[in-house]
């Protein structure tokens, strides 16, 4: 899987009967291509192997929601029966999560909503019906009129230590809003050949 960090959206997924570089080459070409990211555009982070078991990846994936997404998912199986199985689940799934699923950490936007840059519009939009519900009943909000939940403004993979003086670290990545504008794609790549 490759994750959007800053928007949480899959850009790019694979089931395979196993890992290896030459699949992970596919995946990342193809999901480059069609995002349209060019050379020294990119800042890919991944482990070294086992990635699904690795610490650093489960807790990145915890921190962003996805794995606790994935496990409370009620039609997550405790196990595929076979890779089809995987691979009909992830047609299923990923566009669940990407386009109907509301994300705490994005103010209750989906992933795709932030990635394709209409967040803004999606907030504005809510601005107005929660002033007008405000209008309509004023006593139902005790804090006043009501605010959609903010945006995050920027996403660390490796937060900095508070007082360090050096805030990017080696193995940081810092990402922002303005780093994902003017992408505009309409679906995930899905790579679902089995390699034998």
């Amino acid at each position: 899987m490759i994750l959007d960090v800053f928007s949480r959206y899959v850009v790019g997924w694979m089931v395979a009967p196993r890992e290896s570089a030459a699949l992970a080459e596919r995946l990342i070409a193809a999901t480059c291509a069609i995002q349209g990211i060019e050379p020294d555009q990119l800042t890919l982070h991944a482990d070294r192997g086992s990635s699904m078991r690795s610490k650093p990846v489960a807790l990145l994936l915890a921190d962003l929601g996805v794995v606790k997404t994935l496990k409370y998912c009620p039609a997550f199986p405790d196990r595929f029966g076979s890779l089809e199985d995987a691979r009909a689940f992830g047609q299923v799934f990923f566009p669940w999560y990407n386009d109907a699923h509301h994300h705490s950490a994005l103010g209750y936007l989906t992933p795709a909503m932030v990635h394709y840059g209409i967040a803004d519009g999606v907030r504005a939009q809510r601005t107005i019906v929660l002033a007008a519900a405000y209008a309509a009943h004023p006593e139902r909000f005790v804090r006043g009129v009501p605010q959609p939940a903010p945006l995050p403004t920027a996403v660390w993979i490796n937060p900095p230590v508070i007082g360090r003086a050096v805030p990017e670290a080696a193995g940081t990545a810092h990402v922002t809003a303005a780093d994902l504008r003017d992408h505009s794609l309409p679906i995930p790549i899905q790579l679902t050949e089995a390699v034998q």
